[in-house]
């Protein structure tokens, strides 16, 4: 746990000092990049850790990821411009991506399936933790320190990491599993992901997604998929077996793992968005309204992990109560509207959260329970990467959506009788979304025009309200999609051995599968 923290608080911490640091390094055009290289470069090293994890064992792989983890924190902490910046953002990210998966794989290895549930439930808690720490110590930081110590402070931190794991944590490593990397597999995995993520990542903000650069990428992506596919199937050793995909249990809860995240993306993005903006409260109020949905979320999580140590546990019927109250949260998220209370967003980010924070822990479960023990390791990075893939493409999907509606209704507000000189402010989402600026906007107009001016603003958030409606009401129709996917769900035996006893356990596929 105390590697995957400093990769967990990472998003979050930064978030918060962004602003502070591009305008340091005079680079507000390339305010998304630092995120966007991050997750590229963690999301493509996950299914190769994963598989280099089977092959040498977990304690290598992880001290690897905290080294990398620690040098591209330490880098990032001295750039001199955005550029640097943004280049030490992608190796911090390889370093995150490891310890991603790695944690999660290490969990296998500790305990038997009977326990596993408690404990995946402890390290899940780790990321609701970071996305309340994480806002709340970036801006200490920023505003006492200096920014550059949400970076540095990942050494410490990591250095007590790697002193623990050399100390007390033997080498697991998958029996069965020749060491040999699976060097063609590993290029096309990379051919066939960064295009495609840079797609979803770049689609509906710097290009249309029916441009040329759109396209080509997505094309380029299928083509190298498709590629890979074909290696992986006749490779000896694949970092990605494809037997996954031919195990019913393994590649419904890819499936699933894929939706839940994509479901969730909404939440984190949009509501924080919603308060400020539409509600007109403050940016510390619209950070603080996911707090209650993160508590929920850490609690169904380690409860879960409890009843899940019952190998009689209905994994299904868990999953579609989850993807339920999923739906129900996301639709209840979008009536909302100007006249909307704070407590009442509270309320239904709570059991928004509360479903879905059963999916993270039982996913992880059922495909470790479904692989065989010799590929563990890339049976949790799959699952840890279609979380990712998830995240991305409901980024681009979200963004598109709202875009499209703001730019629209922004279009076809009535502003007559307003100064020409704010018109294109009051058509400015960053603007609207900013309470003081709104106020400044509002002081500087003459008595004879606040009322039109007010208005205007009015009809602006409702704007806003509209794209936010959108989001949610797609958001529904994924979690109704995790319903319909949810029924084909098949949860995998527990098997009584793992890897730390050296036993043979049954194959993937075997006798005693359950369907619940």
């Amino acid at each position: 746990m105390a590697s995957l923290l400093p990769a967990a608080l990472d998003s979050t911490i930064v978030s918060t000092a962004m602003k502070t640091i591009v305008s340091e390094l005079r680079g507000v055009e390339l305010y998304a990049w630092p995120f966007t290289i991050y997750m590229l470069c963690s999301t493509v090293i996950i299914p190769i850790s994963g598989g280099l994890a089977d092959i040498f064992g977990r304690k290598p792989i992880i001290l690897i990821g905290i080294f990398v983890f620690i040098i591209g924190s330490a880098l990032c902490g001295m750039s001199q411009s955005m550029t640097a910046l943004i280049l030490f953002r992608g190796l911090q990210g390889l370093g995150g991506g490891v310890l991603t998966t790695s944690v999660f794989t290490i969990v296998a290895d500790l305990f038997p399936p009977q326990l596993r549930g408690k404990y995946m439930g402890i390290v899940t808690s780790v990321f609701g933790i970071s996305s309340i720490v994480g806002p709340l110590l970036g801006g200490v930081i920023t505003d006492y320190l200096n920014w550059r110590w949400i970076f540095y402070i990942n050494i410490p931190v990591g250095a007590v990491a790697v002193l623990l794991i050399l100390l007390f944590m033997p080498n697991f490593k998958s029996e069965g599993r020749k060491a040999k990397i699976d060097l063609p597999g590993t290029v096309f995995v990379v051919l066939a992901l960064v295009p495609m993520l840079l797609a979803f990542s770049l689609a509906g903000s710097s290009y249309a997604w029916g441009s040329w650069q759109i396209i080509g990428m997505l094309l380029l992506s299928a083509v190298m998929l498709a590629v890979f596919v074909r290696v992986e199937t006749k490779a000896q050793n694949p970092i990605v077996p494809m037997t996954f995909f031919r195990d019913r249990s393994i590649w419904v809860t890819l499936i699933v793992a894929f939706l839940s995240n994509a479901v969730m993306f909404g939440s984190i993005v949009y509501i924080p968005y919603f308060v400020q903006g539409v509600l007109g409260n403050s940016a510390t109020a619209s950070g603080a309204v996911t707090i209650p949905m993160t508590i929920a979320l850490t609690i169904t999580a380690n409860t879960v992990g409890v009843f899940a140590t019952d190998k009689s546990t209905h994994f299904r019927k868990m999953i579609i109560a989850a993807f339920v109250c999923g739906a129900a949260g996301a639709f209840m998220l979008s009536t909302m509207n100007s006249g909307s209370s704070y407590i009442s967003v509270i309320v239904y980010m709570v059991v928004f959260g509360a479903g879905l924070g059963v999916t993270m822990p039982i996913s992880n479960m059922n495909v470790q329970n479904a692989a065989p023990i010799e590929q563990v390791a890339s049976a949790t990075g799959a699952t840890q990467f279609f979380r990712s893939i998830g995240s991305t493409v409901a980024s681009a999907i979200y963004g598109t959506i709202m875009a499209s509606t703001m730019a629209k209704g922004f279009a076809s507000l009535d502003l007559t009788g307003i100064p020409e000189a704010i018109q294109s402010s009051l058509r400015s989402s960053q603007v609207i979304t900013n309470t003081e600026a709104l106020s400044a906007i509002v002081a500087q107009v003459p008595p004879d025009q606040a009322a039109a001016v007010q208005a205007a603003v009015l009809e602006a958030k409702n704007v806003l309200n509209s794209g936010i409606h959108n989001v949610f009401i797609f958001c529904a129709f994924i979690a109704v999609a995790g319903i319909v996917v949810s029924l084909f769900f098949k949860g995998a035996p527990m098997k009584i051995v793992h890897l730390r006893e050296k036993k043979d356990a049954p194959p993937a596929g075997s006798d005693g599968e359950t369907n619940d």
